[in-house]
């Protein structure tokens, strides 16, 4: 839970703080007597970079290991998530101004040097990474290519021909897409920044630059790397042979992390759209609406067996995996701490509330080979730790004879 701090506007038009928070708790007092309680709370004097460690960190050394992950900002219009996401790029933006994606890419790019440097202190193959992006924008229900520079502006309001396939696992992936090999740092920055720029936005009356449609930006990362051998009690490896050594073996593990922007939920009534942007706003509502269905499904307990509605949304679609599936998942919900905007910081934190009940099973992501190497290792070592202890009663039962033996020859 992030709260933004109020704007110049805000503060001329006299509007009061309606949002306080419990010192030394990560709980949100609403009003007088709306408490809410969450994973983390951030106040309006928060950096951004506290939130990046405590938040989004782990989850990109998470990637190394094979694990996928997504990180969502919701909120109504106006609330920070674009500025918290780090999409915004305002040349005016200070490092210290920086949002998830900017840092989360400097990470990436500095776990994949530090690792290499590790394998060549420790005197083993270093590890070989593979990283791609993909953007996509969700516009009245159209999936967008921010990639594609050949789109035509005028395009997004014809049909796309991108479409939204499930594999056998249950994975979600997208066929039509543009998928950019990146090579280092900047050019993901880079990357980044020209969907960024891309994107549609619009001016409302509740906020200047607002987002009209939902942001996927998505990083895949491949690392091929020596397996580390297994060590037993003794400290032996699970070589094949006693007192052989270990062959190098290599392990193929994958993760994708989505950095989800989604625009903000909105009444046509306080925004003043009309026209096309009353359209936009009509649809940006109905996907947050399916995505609210689907945390719901998810997050009770007693509709467990009911049906998960998926597919009433491309945006739910598209974050299936990431919603109820194989992915660490963070919600940073962004609100406003501004009296007049009550009613809308009360229901982005009910949204949010109802998205802490959802409990995903994470799996690492490798390929056949590497698993099925992962499985014999485990078996070798498993028969080893038998033979040990198979030898050492052995040596029990004929230390025991011996002792037998002896003292039958005393008497």
């Amino acid at each position: 839970m992030k709260i933004r701090p109020q704007m110049p506007k805000e503060k001329i038009e006299g509007c009061h703080i309606c949002t306080s928070v419990t010192p030394g708790e990560p709980q949100v007092l609403l009003g007088k007597d709306k408490a809410f309680t969450y994973d983390f709370v951030f106040d309006l004097d928060t950096w951004q970079e506290q939130i990046y460690t405590t938040c989004v960190s782990k989850l990109i050394e998470g990637c190394f290991e094979g694990y996928n992950a997504t990180v969502l900002a919701y909120g109504q219009t106006g609330a920070g998530k674009t500025y918290t996401m780090g999409t915004g790029f305002d040349m005016n933006t200070s490092e210290e101004e920086l949002g998830i994606i900017p840092r989360a890419i400097t990470h990436l790019f500095s776990g994949i040097e530090e690792r290499k440097q590790a394998a060549q202190e420790q005197g083993v193959p270093a590890p070989e990474f593979k990283v791609s992006a993909q953007f996509l924008e969700l516009y009245n229900e159209e999936i967008l290519d921010l990639f594609d520079s050949t789109r035509d502006p005028d395009s997004r309001h014809r049909k796309s021909n991108i479409r939204i396939h499930e594999d056998a696992s249950g994975g979600i992936y997208t066929t039509g897409v543009t998928s950019r090999l990146i090579g280092s740092q900047d050019e993901l920055i880079q990357c980044l920044k020209q969907g960024a720029l891309s994107r549609t936005t619009a001016s409302t009356q509740m906020n200047v630059q607002s987002s009209r449609s939902h942001a996927i930006f998505t990083i895949y990362l491949c690392q091929m790397r020596v397996c580390s051998p297994v060590h037993l009690v003794n400290g032996e490896t699970n070589s094949l042979l006693e007192g052989s050594q270990p062959a190098s073996e290599y392990e193929t593990r994958t993760a994708k992390f989505h950095f989800v922007d989604l625009a903000g939920s909105e009444r046509l009534k306080r925004t003043g759209a009309t026209g096309e942007r009353a359209k936009e706003g009509i649809s940006i509502n109905c996907g947050l609406l399916a995505l609210g269905n689907v945390i719901s499904a998810l997050g009770d307990q007693s509709k467990k067996a009911l049906h998960v509605p998926y597919r009433d949304s491309k945006l739910t679609r598209l974050l299936q995996d990431s919603l109820g599936g194989n992915s660490q998942t963070i919600m940073i919900a962004c609100v406003s701490p501004s009296d007049r905007d009550f009613m809308e910081t009360l229901n982005t934190l009910k949204y949010a509330n109802r998205a802490r009940n959802i409990k995903n099973k994470v799996v690492v992501n490798q390929d056949k080979t590497s698993q099925q190497i992962s499985a014999l290792r485990a078996e070798i070592a498993r028969l080893q730790m038998e033979i040990m202890e198979y030898k050492a009663e052995m040596r029990r039962e004929t230390s025991a004879v011996n002792n037998s033996n002896s003292e039958l020859g005393t008497l």
